[in-house]
């Protein structure tokens, strides 16, 4: 498939580009960044998807999608969302999605920049790349990360998203991440982009868009960019390249899009992870140069086609369908570390881990409109499927090749004797699902109520990837629901609440329990969620209280059986500002406050803790700013704080809190007619170390990280 997707793709690259050259540039179409400058100062334009415009300032959109329940403004949603716009992401001058949502105080990222890929933390819980959904379809992007200069939003829904998406494959419940791809504006675009990254990372990026036919029906957007060079990180090389085409039609009735993206990727010096072990205090945090397994190595491939139309039957009745498909593979290090101890000690192997997907994937139904006895209603039903396969190669030196090590002064990784082998079918997933949901609107839409539910199965085949015999096979079945709320007591304020469940595969017991080989039905992690947003006109304000409660594996220590018994429970407080102060002034401000406990842990032992990975509090302030004395001249800053958390469920080993701070100035002019604007940014100012947690793994904190690019508008 991957060969085929490759070639398809630089097909359409070729043609696209035959097309677009010969056509009139004009103003850039993407930027609405205020200044005092006119010339730099560009309108945004309708998209083919339609995409909620952009609020006062121009950062994050008014509205977004939410899966099956369409687009909507935040103010008419039961819960909430944040819309990040592409000015925001280019502003930033963010690389990947967790650049992007860090943003947000109840998101964070778990991996450090510069390591294997993204995985995000949303509410206290963790949400794995691979369910990140692409223009709302779920396993069309890489288990890495996902570059972000193809992409026009970057939408995050706090709390379960089975209902609004199914279930993705990595059956997170902290939130749903959804990404949008580039479409064609109005206006044409013709951008190209110098870009570098410390310490000595150079490359270039390709924007183009333009729109044919009478009316403007049919689009193209191309999107590609190439970096290379050294890392942030001590003898450090990252090849980077990707390119994506976006092709559409909107007609009066009729809308059909098409996208397809290939990415490639070289990594020298993969800024790695490492385990606490025995260890009986948290070691001092490496200077961020250090590689903690120096020679390691990572190749990511990863290619996509996927299509979606829509059909307006008449006023009352859409039909609506899209699909996909992905083919991505992961060569790398997958080193082993044993005997950590608190002053940062260990032994250490090599070892090989290479891995492939293939994923295959289907969302259709239909979206009905109509009213009833006065009541509107926006009744949606439909089906999704979702087929994964997942194969691998894993090799792990001798335990007589294992060197000792240190976290200040690293050994270089022992040589593998073991060759490389062809990766082997590991498991394949099946999801499919059905849903219906109905969104009734009452008294001038000052009341919308949401009921619905999901019905959800889940096929998963594990194999020996060295013999191919099936080891496995379970078939189960559950049912998500959602019941959702918004009350307008007034006409800039929403009252709102809902209660949804997230559904993650229950698997089966491991292997020495009583029961090893039982399989479990997916279980539900319920959310209970109240709040307020209003809109202020220029700044828009909310705070929520939620609760999110996922069942636990346990092993019972008498009897030794296998059950979800055990629950982390999740209870929070949310903050949040963002919108244009005042004129020339943007604000983006969140602060999350956590309760989180254990519950019913093996023996009790644990009750009452802290689960891993959870910190009590974070906030956000990020400020950007047009000088008036300086036409064109805007400035800006973050502070990213993340307060401290504990590294086990025991809670005997604590992470210290964290602060970032980064800093940002940007000049847009006219030269020779054109609009350039030039960008830098410090990523960790002041260069701080600290450990940041997935899992049982921590990873330092990438160093003070230097962005520079000049972006031209033809």
């Amino acid at each position: 498939m991957s060969g085929a997707v490759q070639h398809l793709f630089f097909g359409l690259i070729a043609t696209a580009v035959s097309g677009a050259v010969v056509a009139q540039t004009t103003d850039n179409a993407t930027q609405t960044q205020s200044t005092t400058l006119p010339a730099v100062v560009v309108k945004s334009t309708a998209t083919t998807d339609a995409l909620p415009a952009p609020y006062a300032g121009g950062q994050v959109a008014k509205g977004g999608g939410i899966g099956v329940l369409g687009t909507a403004n935040v103010m008419d949603q039961p819960f909430s969302t944040t819309n990040y716009t592409d000015q925001f992401i280019e502003d930033t001058q963010a690389r990947t999605i967790g650049d992007v949502v860090v943003n947000n105080a109840s998101v964070r990222t778990q991996p450090s920049g510069g390591g294997f890929g993204d995985v995000f933390e949303i509410r206290g819980f963790a949400v794995q790349a691979t369910d990140v959904a692409l223009n709302g379809l779920y396993g069309m992007v890489s288990a890495a990360r996902v570059p972000v200069n193809l992409l026009d939003r970057v939408e995050v829904l706090q709390g379960p998203g089975s209902l609004m998406y199914g279930m993705g494959p990595g059956g997170s419940v902290g939130g749903a991440i959804n990404i949008v791809t580039k479409r064609a504006t109005d206006d044409p675009i013709t951008r190209l982009t110098a870009l570098y990254q410390s310490k000595g990372q150079f490359g270039a990026a390709a924007d183009i868009g333009r729109r044919f036919g009478s009316e403007g029906q049919f689009g193209i957007r191309m999107n590609g960019q190439f970096k290379d060079g050294q890392t942030g990180i001590a003898h450090g090389n990252q090849l980077q390249g990707d390119g994506a085409v976006g092709l559409d039609y909107r007609g009066k009735q009729f809308r059909l899009s098409f996208d397809a993206y290939n990415v490639s990727e070289n990594t020298d010096e993969l800024r790695s992870q490492i385990g606490l072990g025995t260890a009986t205090a948290v070691p001092a945090v490496p200077s961020a140069y250090n590689n903690l397994y120096p020679g390691s190595k990572l190749k990511l491939r990863d290619s996509a086609v996927m299509t979606k139309a829509e059909y307006d039957i008449n006023q009352y009745v859409t039909v609506y369908g899209a699909a996909g498909e992905h083919y991505g593979t992961s060569e790398q290090n997958f080193p082993s570390a044993s005997g950590m101890t608190s002053g940062g000690a260990f032994s250490v192997r090599n070892g090989y881990y290479d891995q492939y997907t293939r994923t295959k994937s289907v969302d259709a139904g239909l979206r009905f409109h109509f009213d009833t006895f006065g009541v509107k209603h926006t009744l949606v039903t439909g089906v999704t499927s979702l087929n994964q396969e997942i194969g691998y190669f894993y090799a792990l030196g001798a335990l007589s090749s294992a060197v000792p090590s240190n976290l200040y002064s690293p050994t270089p990784l022992p040589a593998m004797t073991t060759p490389r082998g062809d990766m082997q079918r590991s498991s394949q997933t099946r999801l499919n699902s059905q849903q219906v949901i109905d969104t009734m609107s009452f008294f001038d839409d000052r009341l919308l109520i949401t009921g619905g539910f999901r019905r959800q199965t889940i096929g998963l085949d594990n194999y020996n990837p060295t013999t191919g015999a099936q080891q496995s096979s379970l078939d189960q079945q559950a049912i998500s629901p959602l019941a959702g709320i918004v009350f307008k007591p007034l006409s800039n304020v929403s009252v709102y609440g809902n209660f949804t469940s997230g559904l993650s595969n229950g698997g089966t017991a491991p292997a020495g329990t009583a029961n090893a080989g039982q399989a479990f039905a997916p279980y539900k992690s319920n959310q209970y969620e109240a709040g307020v947003k209003a809109d202020w006109g220029r700044v828009l304000t909310s705070v929520s209280v939620f609760q999110i409660s996922q069942p636990n594996g346990v092993t019972n220590p008498t009897t030794n059986i296998y059950g979800y018994d055990g629950r982390t429970k999740v209870r929070g407080l949310e903050l949040s500002a963002y919108g244009e102060v005042f004129r020339s002034l943007r604000l983006m401000a969140s602060a999350t406050f956590y309760d989180p406990k254990l519950e019913g842990t093996a023996g009790g032992t644990n009750d009452g803790n802290d689960p891993a990975g959870v910190p009590k509090f974070a906030f956000n302030l990020g400020a950007d700013y047009d000088l008036p004395w300086i036409p064109g001249l805007s400035v800006n800053g973050r502070i990213i704080h993340t307060g401290a958390q504990y590294y086990n469920a025991t809670n005997t080993l604590r992470l210290p809190s964290w602060t970032r701070y980064d800093l940002g100035v940007r000049y847009g002019m006219r030269v020779i007619g054109k609009d350039v604007i030039l960008r830098a940014n410090v990523e960790n100012l002041f260069g701080s170390r600290y450990w940041i947690q997935q899992g049982t793994y921590i990873t330092n904190a990438a160093p003070r990280t230097l962005l520079l690019s000049a972006e031209f508008n033809f």
